[in-house]
């Protein structure tokens, strides 16, 4: 019996553009624009995700759409999260000025 494996999600960082380009074109895309979610599967990067303009990448070899699938899921959270300190931002400034 094998052992389950480890979903990771995390920011892509300059040590990852190899790995961001080997996925683009295992997909047959551009480059992704930076800032960029990656999906790694026990530490092998398997798909990504551009926050700037929500285009994704996924390796074809692997089973790796329901990594993509929660990488926008953590996109969306992210940007909701974004948006409440804003609002939470602007509501204290009111509160204070």
């Amino acid at each position: 019996m094998s052992s389950p494996a480890s979903l990771s999600l995390r920011a892509a960082g300059p040590a990852d553009r190899a790995a961001l380009a080997t996925l683009a074109a295992l997909d047959s895309a551009a480059a992704l624009r930076e800032p960029v979610l990656l999906a790694a599967v026990d530490g092998r990067p398997v798909a990504a995700l551009s926050l700037a303009d929500g285009r994704g990448v996924a390796d074809p070899f692997t089973r790796s759409a329901g990594a993509l699938g929660l990488l926008r899921l953590r996109a969306r959270q992210q940007s909701v999260g974004t948006v409440r300190r804003l609002r939470l931002g602007r509501s204290a400034r009111l509160a204070v000025g």
